[in-house]
């Protein structure tokens, strides 16, 4: 065998060895019926141990690369032939429907100078100690019980502890019952769509929209209907009439920061009982609420059990958490936890069982006061300097952790050029289905109040140094 091995600079000298002879029979360099060094031998050549070179021929072995004759040594099988290039090899393909999903979002590193990133809390101000303290807690002796298989409904106490608090603070009527722990909006959208539709069916999504519920239910090979949004909310007469889902945010709609009227609210319900539908009601950040009381939720609307209420605690807490959940309907809910324990049985038990002291002890509800003075004064701060843009209209927005503004024309390029200057923020466009809205999204959550002028002033810079 006349073939290079390099372990400088690997660690794993097994795996090294393994993969470079592995890559040399599949290329050819080493042909079928070719005889490999004894195992003493080459351990010797690399100066790594022969149990060493032992356990990376093993495994060839075993994947049938070689053989061993007694007496004789080790030897490439012919049936290495057979075996294509890695490079040559096309794979299997998924169904169509994945080509259109975009890939996951690449995390951001370095972070911008200044983040307009809308929908992220400042984690610089989440409760690290108490969260430590409530973690470790429940990793003590005597609770082995949570490092088991959970309840894919979710942990018992931290269902009562969300049916107490949207209770209060949005008049959900519900019982720890009708609640199931998720991982987001996301996983939600996808559970509901599970259990109620099938390839072909027709959901409706708000056009502009939050995009990952519609692209969780176009892989699904759902069909997708965008629906535009006015003044007063989702536009219910252009509902396609086979839509049997409608997923909404009717409190603070994403992304323009609207609030669905009351009549439009009772329009959409009336709509979902006469044509069968169920109604996705995502309020997303509703707990950071600026002036006014907050609108009934479609939930305490619901006399028909139309309605799945959906939260998250990615917004108020960390989006690390993965913890969310939704309120169903009564007859919606073995369905849906059959479907969580099909697909990742349940959230994780230490997480859940920490959230859940967290509230009982009163410190969420101490968080949510704090951060909702915190953004308040952002919220003011961006509404007060917006004005200053006069190719900007800002809209309308009390509550929520983003202020969008509209435009006549395309800011796609100064968004561009605001990220090569380090300043990050969306264009309204990047949230529409169908027809393109011109605007921008300032998002506050993950930016420090004092970064908030200079950040705008070098947006203002960037825009004068060029057409927006």
């Amino acid at each position: 065998m006349d073939v290079h091995i390099d372990l400088a600079g690997t660690r794993g000298h097994r795996d090294a060895i393994y993969r470079q002879l592995r890559a040399a029979i599949l290329d050819g360099r080493i042909r079928p019926g070719e005889a490999l060094p004894p195992t003493r031998e080459l351990a010797q050549r690399l100066a790594v141990s022969r149990t060493t070179v032992s356990a990376a021929y093993d495994r060839l072995t075993a994947e049938g690369f070689l053989a061993g004759r007694v007496g004789a040594g080790t030897f490439v099988t012919p049936s290495s032939l057979s075996r294509p290039a890695l490079s040559s090899v096309s794979g299997v393909r998924p169904l169509p429907e994945w080509d259109a999903v975009p890939s996951p979002p690449a995390p951001f590193a370095p972070a911008p100078e200044f983040d307009f990133r809308p929908g992220v809390p400042d984690l610089s101000l989440f409760p690290f100690d108490t969260w430590r303290r409530l973690v470790t807690q429940r990793l003590r002796a005597g609770q082995a019980d949570l490092m088991t298989y959970g309840d894919p409904q979710g942990f018992a106490p931290l269902r009562e502890e969300i049916a107490r608090h949207i209770g209060v603070s949005r008049d959900v009527r519900a019982n720890a019952a009708q609640v199931v722990v998720t991982a987001g909006a996301q996983q939600t959208t996808d559970l509901v769509g599970r259990v109620l539709l099938r390839p072909g069916d027709v959901a409706a999504v708000e056009d502009p929209g939050y995009p990952p519920p519609r692209l969780v239910l176009a892989a699904r090979g759902v069909r997708v209907a965008p629906v535009p949004v006015d003044a007063s909310g989702i536009v219910v007469s252009a509902i396609p009439e086979e839509a049997r889902l409608v997923y909404v945010t009717p409190s603070h709609q994403y992304p323009l920061g609207l609030s669905m009227s009351l009549e439009r609210r009772l329009e959409l319900l009336d709509w979902a009982e006469r044509h069968d539908a169920v109604l996705v009601e995502d309020d997303y950040d509703t707990e950071f609420r600026y002036t006014g009381r907050p609108l009934e939720p479609l939930h305490s609307l619901d006399s028909r059990g139309r309605v799945v209420y959906v939260g998250s605690f990615s917004k108020v807490l960390s989006p690390a958490l993965r913890l969310g959940f939704l309120v169903a309907p009564p007859s919606l809910v073995p369905a849906l936890v059959k479907a969580r324990y099909l697909t990742d049985w349940h959230a994780p038990n230490v997480e859940q069982a920490a959230l859940a002291a967290f509230m009982a002890e009163g410190g969420f509800a101490r968080h949510v006061r704090r951060m909702r003075k915190v953004y308040r004064e952002r919220h003011e701060l961006l509404s007060s300097l917006l004005p200053g843009f006069d190719f900007l209209t800002p809209l309308p927005s009390s509550a929520g952790l983003h202020v969008s503004a509209v435009s006549t024309s395309d800011l796609s390029p100064l968004v561009r050029r605001a990220r090569h200057a380090g300043v990050r923020l969306y264009s309204l466009g990047d949230f529409a289905v169908g027809e393109r809205r011109h605007g921008l999204v300032f998002g506050y959550g993950a930016v420090a109040t004092e970064r908030i002028g200079p950040g705008l002033a070098r947006l203002r810079a960037l825009a004068d140094g060029g057409a927006a």
